[in-house]
């Protein structure tokens, strides 16, 4: 079709749209079902309108039909759009200049006579000359999962039905603004699907306004409402000309309020829109509202949260000590809070922050996740958490909760201390009846003996063999019934008591080196040195083997060069073609074999693993290839040997020099010895945890497969989104619930968003935790040092694994690292991140591969801009941004 006709033809086919009144809808024929006919203000301002007792300026909608209509004037708006939709965000020149041209162009289009008299009618019915406010109202604005606010435009004070027009117009074109449009792409909304409808209401004059949020932006928490007043127009609020009052509301009452000094505010100019005016001097500091009126207002925000059923981010004005309500939308940043059903407090933590993965998981990933632990979690904005309540009620418990969080993760264990200090949130359960031994005690001793390791490892590779070949004749019901079966075993295996024993004594071990060390010599973290190199780490393994496939390809220039240009997954099967191909394919084959089961985000079972998208590690081996040496797996591995047996010898011959020392040293070498058996070890059963998921992926891929051959699914995807026992449903009755499917593609989409707490409550108060150190130099990040040393280099601040383009000597900054990061280490010299602790993945290969690291350091990869010039100070535990 040629330009414009896409539009047109869908226009002519839809029924009523040749319809005048279907151009203009008043409020009082609007509720919030209609987004799609008056985009989502519209929709909530119609909704407003029907809610008893509150006051709404009245108005109505120039539908969406109406700009469906007008873009089918716009010459090739199909090819513009298609165009626009593939631009990149960061090509910000060319969005511009792209959306500048199809606005002006919408802009220039006369509106039709029929739809011009539609809007006449309209407004003498609620007064031709009366001032109105013109706003945009797009189908993708003021949802729940994504606000669009201040997207696109709004005119106030507009007086007169031809500057009305104008306004509609304006508002029309402004779906296109630079910000809109960005916005759009960012958050995966398509250009062809998002429709513009227009908001015109009678304006009021108020002597203040301003935005209430049932909720606390801040916090998060759903028990206070905030306020915040200006004078005038809520204009000058919103778009930063004053600070506002801010007044704090919970349970009835003002809890807190801080009173700015308010210069200027926003008042309607006589001629037409707006105008800046100078408030009187002894106004300036004067409160907007009164606590009555703050109070009042909250109650009428409570009102219209219910009415809508989620906290509401609400503009309102102050006309005659009467507030009128011009706004309400969902407040789209804050977290969601575990559903529970008896409305007790609550305090959970994220297990996201433990396993080095916060992006949100896909259903089927949390099912697995959830029928894998050992206990029951809540569930969240797409994550997982732990309710620690009760281990925090009871002294029994409480000490050691706090302890093993304080160690490896101090953010986490100081929010939770805030949360007790309060002294008011969690009851305190007594002593007698709290039972249980006490959170991350200790087990029962283990023998310093390295076959228990090799027979725990052999014991977890035997069980995955086996499991390999019985899945293979199951399909349909008796797949996932075996499955549901399996995962015991894999229960089984994870919970060993004898492997929690052997990760427990090396992690105990390292604690008493540190912290007696530290005692005894005032050495920091000399376990830091003394981990190097141990044997059994599955991990620290995979990144020295992926230099080993760099071995073998270098010498092959033909597939060297094949590689550096590959995009496709099958490239695998091209390489054998090419001199040297078919060793090449064998020795990256072998590494997938073992690793290949391995991603970012492994914990998540729907996540693509290496094995399903081996070009992940090509831009990895290249690297390789460019920046080391042959040999260079097996000499970093007996480097970090010889160092740690160097550091050993030194500790060991200065604690002699002590009184007492021989038998200090005796302690000390039994606890090295203890260390250098089990540490490595600590990798282990994730790596086996992870192989099975694979095995249980492909094989659930395979039968997804069948039901997209049998039209019951769309895509094999499509199980993603369904639970473990949803899809056991699928498969039993080849049915599915299509609309199910896309409303949790919608929310994944949502979630994907948002930053998930370490620590939060029932309430929806996100508690932030601190260092709590002043032994720093001022203007350094802080963090938890992890891995000793200290480095200067080059920050790359690298968000996504596939996009890494590191040089020996370059110091990683980055959110997070899983294992699936770890052929990444080999190429750096440091590491800093903003998730992490003591014992997290990250904090334990840098410690094997020697690299001063410091994680947990919050907002690390938006404080650090890549390419600046940082000094890592892994012993003590923060970074310096160098001039």
């Amino acid at each position: 079709m040629g330009s414009g006709e896409t539009l047109r033809h869908s226009l002519e086919n839809a029924q009523g749209r040749e319809r005048m009144d279907c151009y203009v809808l008043g409020f009082q024929d609007i509720d919030q079902r209609q987004v799609a006919l008056v985009g989502g203000k519209g929709a909530h301002l119609g909704e407003l309108s029907r809610i008893e007792g509150l006051r709404v300026p009245a108005g109505f909608c120039v539908t969406t039909n109406a700009f469906q209509r007008i873009m089918t004037e716009v010459p090739s708006i199909d090819d513009r759009l298609d165009r626009l939709s593939r631009l990149k965000l960061d090509d910000r020149e060319a969005i511009r200049a792209l959306s500048a041209e199809i606005r002006r162009t919408i802009e220039a289009i006369a509106i039709p006579d029929d739809l011009v008299a539609a809007i006449a009618r309209s407004l003498a019915r609620l007064g031709e000359q009366a001032a109105y406010a013109v706003r945009s109202s797009a189908t993708a604005e003021d949802l729940p999962m994504a606000s669009f606010a201040g997207q696109q435009d709004t005119d106030l004070n507009v007086v007169g039905p031809a500057a009305i027009l104008q306004s509609v117009s304006r508002c029309w074109a402004s779906l296109f603004t630079e910000r809109a449009v960005t916005y759009r792409l960012r958050n995966g909304f398509d250009h062809q699907k998002v429709h513009m409808a227009v908001v015109v209401q009678r304006m009021v004059f108020p002597q203040a306004a301003g935005i209430l949020f049932t909720a606390d932006p801040v916090t998060g928490n759903r028990k206070v409402a905030s306020v915040e007043a200006s004078f005038g127009l809520g204009e000058a609020l919103v778009s930063g000309l004053v600070n506002a009052d801010v007044y704090k509301v919970r349970d009835g009452a003002v809890v807190a309020r801080t009173i700015a000094t308010k210069q200027v505010a926003i008042h309607t100019s006589p001629t037409g829109g707006t105008q800046k005016q100078a408030i009187e001097p002894q106004r300036q500091k004067q409160p907007v509202l009164t606590d009555a009126q703050v109070v009042r207002l909250s109650q009428l925000g409570q009102q219209i949260e219910a009415h809508f059923g989620c906290p509401q981010d609400i503009e309102w004005c102050l006309v005659d000590d009467d507030f009128q309500i011009v706004q309400s939308r969902p407040i789209t940043t804050l977290f969601p809070i575990p559903t529970t059903d008896d409305g007790e407090n609550r305090v959970y933590i994220s297990v996201g922050h433990q396993q080095m993965m916060t992006d949100p998981m896909k259903p089927l990933g949390l099912s697995f996740w959830q029928m894998t632990t050992p206990r029951p979690m809540a569930e969240a904005g797409g994550r997982l958490f732990v309710d620690v309540t009760q281990a925090l009620g009871s002294p029994a418990s409480r000490a050691g909760l706090l302890g093993m969080l304080g160690k490896s993760d101090p953010l986490i264990g100081d929010a939770l201390q805030t949360i007790l200090d309060r002294g008011d949130f969690i009851p305190s359960l007594p002593v007698e009846g709290s039972g249980g031994a006490p959170v991350g005690g200790a087990p029962a001793p283990i023998e310093t003996d390295p076959a228990i390791v090799a027979e725990l490892i052999g014991r977890n590779q035997n069980s995955i063999a086996a499991l390999k070949r019985d899945i293979q004749a199951m399909s349909g019901s008796a797949l996932l019934d075996f499955i549901r079966a399996d995962i015991q075993e894999l229960k089984r295996i994870l919970f060993d008591p004898q492997s929690h024993q052997a990760i427990m004594a090396g992690m105990e071990a390292t604690w008493w080196l540190n912290e007696q060390l530290q005692a005894w010599l005032g050495e920091k973290n000399a376990a830091d040195t003394l981990a190097q190199s141990v044997p059994h780490n599955i991990t620290s393994e995979m990144g020295l083997a992926l230099l080993d496939v760099a071995d073998v390809i270098r010498s092959h220039l033909d597939v060297v060069a094949f590689l550096q240009h590959i995009e496709d997954e099958d490239f695998l099967d091209e390489l054998t073609k090419l001199a040297g191909g078919q060793e090449a394919r064998d020795v990256i084959g072998a590494y997938l074999d073992k690793y290949g089961m391995r991603c970012v985000g492994e914990i998540d079972i729907t996540r693509p693993r290496w094995s399903e998208r081996p070009t992940t590690l090509v831009p990895l081996i290249l690297g390789n290839i460019k920046n080391f040496e042959p040999g260079a797996g097996d000499r970093r591995f007996e480097q970090g040997r010889q160092e740690a047996w160097k550091k050993e010898q030194e500790l060991l011959e200065r604690l002699r020099a002590l009184p007492d020392g021989e038998r200090k040293a005796e302690e000390t070498k039994r606890m090295i010895d203890r260390v250098r058996t089990f540490i490595g070890y600590r990798e282990y059963p994730k790596y086996g945890m992870v192989s099975r998921y694979f095995v249980y992926k492909q094989a659930l891929l395979e039968e997804a497969d069948r039901l997209v051959q049998a039209h019951v699914l769309r895509e094999k995807e499509d199980t993603f989104y369904l639970r473990f026992e949803e899809l056991h449903d699928v498969v039993h009755t080849n049915l599915v619930d299509d609309q199910l499917i896309r409303q949790r593609k919608d929310a994944f989409r949502s979630y994907q968003a948002l930053t998930p707490p370490r620590v939060f409550t029932s309430d929806g108060e996100v508690i932030a935790g601190a260092y709590r150190r002043d032994d720093l130099p001022a203007g350094t990040l802080v963090g938890l040092p992890v891995s000793a040393g200290t480095i200067e280099g080059r920050a790359r601040v690298i968000l996504d694994m596939a996009e890494a383009d590191l040089e020996p000597g370059d110091i990683l900054v980055t959110a997070y690292t899983d294992p699936s990061w770890t052929p990444l280490f080999v190429a750096i010299k440091g590491l800093v991140t903003e998730v992490g602790g003591l014992m997290t993945h990250g904090a334990v290969i840098a410690r094997e591969y020697g690299l001063p690291a410091v994680v947990g350091v919050e907002h690390a990869t938006r404080l650090i801009r890549d390419g600046q010039q940082i000094r890592v100070h892994g012993t003590d535990g923060y970074v310096e941004i160098l001039p």
